[in-house]
């Protein structure tokens, strides 16, 4: 199968079919990262430049590696100098006229992407848009929830957290329902979007409720930009009804699995204790980091040889 597409920028525009091999490819460049050697040759002669206006150091460090591990040349651009001073679109074209083959864009706008994608012959990858999507993070965490429960029809996957502002969480939402998935949610009703029902999923306030009979449970990041929001009073009322802790995770099936895209709020979103247990994978889910985006780089690469 090739996925014929320019570029990776939402995983709503995907199908069930194709997020499945990038899974699978995603597993075999995890095997070849096992090897003696780690490097192979599937992207030499190619250049992956990392254009974020946002920072994020496991992101960034994630595609850089992977670009490595495919030979690829990788250059990380500083913005510091240059934002604001020139527009995204005149930023692509400078890189296109400089031979980028793959440009990485992390962004606070959403949409940021889309527009870098029309304006550039580069395959462009979306690295986090605003609160729109990350492709990336999410395609991690579905690895790592397909190498423990093996298969994504009839999970039960509750979804933990502030779904107004997380990015990754709407793409879980996105792919898991496409791969069969029950997916429920649960949060403040103030970081809960009104339509988020149409899509698929079960909404409750009551945490307890959203976990019952769970095989995955997803925490997500807490803001403290939130609190100015005001959409909610104090991490600590949010700590009180929605951390994961031993008490929540005893509604969840016995051998549920918890994860979180990092970094955490230890003692907020998830407790130590937790955290410190088998069930909490997030290493994992940081193993599983490089592998992705190795596929990501190598089936786009595919795609437009043909």
């Amino acid at each position: 199968m090739i996925i014929d597409r320019k570029d990776f920028l939402e995983l709503k525009d995907l199908s069930a079919e194709e997020i499945i091999y990038i899974l699978k490819t995603a597993e075999t460049m995890k095997f070849v990262l096992s090897q003696k050697g780690r490097n192979s040759p599937m992207l030499r002669g190619k250049s992956v430049i990392s254009l974020f206006y946002e920072t994020s150091d496991r992101a960034r460090l994630a595609y850089e590696l992977a670009a490595q591990h495919l030979s690829a040349a990788f250059a990380d651009i500083n913005l510091s100098s240059s934002n604001g001073r020139e527009t995204l679109k005149d930023m692509g074209i400078m890189l296109d006229q400089m031979g980028a083959d793959f440009i990485i864009i992390r962004h606070s706008q959403a949409g940021a992407a889309n527009i870098l994608a029309k304006n550039v012959k580069a395959s462009v990858i979306n690295a986090g848009d605003g609160y729109n999507e990350n492709p990336g993070q999410t395609l991690l965490d579905l690895m790592t929830i397909k190498e423990y429960k093996k298969d994504f029809k009839g999970l039960k996957v509750a979804i933990i957290g502030d779904l107004l502002h997380s990015r990754v969480n709407k793409g879980n939402i996105w792919a898991l329902t496409k791969l069969g998935s029950e997916v429920v949610i649960s949060g403040p009703p103030a970081l809960v979007p009104e339509e988020i029902e149409n899509f698929g999923v079960k909404v409750y306030y009551n945490a307890c409720d959203a976990v019952k009979d769970a095989d995955v449970i997803l925490s997500g990041r807490i803001n403290v930009d939130d609190l100015e929001e005001n959409a909610l009073p104090s991490m600590e009322e949010y700590k009180n009804f929605f951390m994961i802790d031993k008490e929540l995770l005893s509604y969840a099936k016995e051998d549920a699995i918890v994860m979180h895209p990092g970094p955490i709020k230890r003692g907020i979103e998830i407790s130590s204790e937790v955290m410190d247990s088998p069930q909490c994978i997030v290493s994992d889910q940081l193993s599983n980091s490089i592998s992705v985006r190795m596929a990501m780089l190598y089936i786009l690469a595919q795609g437009r040889k043909s």
